[in-house]
């Protein structure tokens, strides 16, 4: 007897994105292990450019944000830029979504809401351009609060710094000599990659000490460059980079106590510490400062009143103050690039070596000094020739 064909009754796929999980509290850790096509859940309040750019760059098919990518204290710049590059922004899921979702599990997102198979771990808002926008425009409405506060902070870090900003005490001595030479300091910040591309002549005529502050010591080899001194907490350094032979100098607490040392310590690498309430990058400049620079370029720093306040208030004090210090030394990298960028295409300069070489020819020719000259240089030719078949 026949048996019925049984008929296989197809999946149907889950809506949404689904995708492995990379999860940490710190973006920029997280980004050292997130690969495209991922989910990228972090807990970032107020998502800063330098954070949104980093996470962009690794193409993640979203990302899931615990806290609000956007509070309205300021009007910071990284969701906009993440939303521009199409990627779905789910904010305020809540901070449990660190420990519900897993590090490498699949996970699914459907419109605000990120799943386990069928099961609902978390809900959020989904972002949109016309959301942020609004958001944008009412941060900067209250932006005055958020001056006042960094005013009031700046009056509290410079009581507590005054010593160091006005006459460097406590600015360790380095071997790396600085004195009468032009500095790079290069953060991983803003257009880090384009400043330097652009500074490419200026480097190789000037040849400047190259200082790399935490992953920007990694940007410069990348650039094909060797930081000569590698300034900051050590934590966004890779192994190899360390040990490229710069001098590394690293960013302890007001208190003496440096957590970065201890990574240098296992490497085996010597190292001095320096104290300092501020920012690396603020450190570097009073470094290179102090050790006689007569130039400090900046490649990727913050410069205006929006990068400051995308930096976050505490550190924004510092970096106000340290460029006041350092003055008329600090010059920002895409400054130099416009002073120093060459009038001349490569195309004119060509056309005038050809017209040069033209004119000579020309003078040669018509000269009876150049005929007689041209008549012995053929002479000369034709005993070579002569010469070498000679040999044969």
């Amino acid at each position: 007897m026949k048996m019925p064909a049984v008929r296989r009754q197809r999946e149907v796929p889950l809506p949404g994105i689904s995708a492995v999980a990379r999860v940490d509290k710190r973006t920029k850790n997280l980004t050292k292990r997130l690969r495209p096509g991922e989910i990228a859940v972090i807990d970032h309040l107020d998502l800063d450019r330098v954070s949104a750019e980093a996470l962009v760059a690794h193409r993640p098919a979203a990302v899931v944000n615990a806290s609000a990518s956007i509070s309205g204290r300021y009007p910071n710049l990284g969701p906009e830029i993440v939303v521009a590059a199409g990627i779905p922004l789910v904010d305020e899921v809540g901070p449990d979504v660190l420990s519900r979702v897993h590090e490498g599990e699949v996970v699914r997102l459907d419109d605000n809401v990120i799943y386990r198979g069928e099961v609902p771990l978390a809900y959020g808002t989904l972002q949109n351009k016309e959301a942020i926008t609004a958001a944008m425009e009412e941060a900067r409405a209250g932006l005055s609060v958020q001056l006042e506060a960094f005013a009031a902070n700046t009056m509290e870090y410079l009581k507590r710094e005054r010593e160091l900003l006005l006459d460097g005490v406590g600015v360790p001595a380095i071997d790396t000599k600085l004195e009468g030479k032009h500095a790079l300091i290069v953060v991983r910040g803003y257009n880090y990659r384009e400043d330097i591309a652009a500074l490419r002549p200026y480097l190789r005529e000037y040849r400047p000490v190259m200082i790399g502050v935490d992953g920007g010591a990694d940007a410069l080899v990348e650039a094909g460059y060797r930081p000569d001194i590698i300034v900051g907490d050590m934590d966004s350094v890779s192994d190899a980079v360390l040990r490229s032979g710069a001098e590394l100098v690293v960013h302890a607490y007001r208190d003496g106590s440096a957590p970065g040392r201890a990574r240098l310590d296992q490497l085996g690498l010597p190292c001095v510490t320096f104290p300092a309430a501020g920012t690396s990058e603020d450190i570097a400049m009073l470094l290179a400062d102090d050790a006689g620079a007569s130039l400090i370029v900046a490649v990727g720093s913050h410069a205006t009143l929006v990068e400051f306040l995308d930096k976050g208030r505490a550190g924004m004090a510092s970096t106000f103050l340290t460029r006041l210090r350092v003055g008329g030394k600090l010059v920002d990298a895409k400054g130099v690039s416009r002073l120093y960028r060459s009038s001349i295409s490569t195309g004119q300069l060509l056309l005038l070596v050809g017209a040069a070489i033209a004119v000579v020819a020309v003078a040669f020719g018509v000269s009876p000094a150049g005929r007689a000259i041209v008549s012995v240089l053929a002479a000369l030719w034709q005993n070579v020739l002569y010469w070498f078949q000679g040999l044969f």
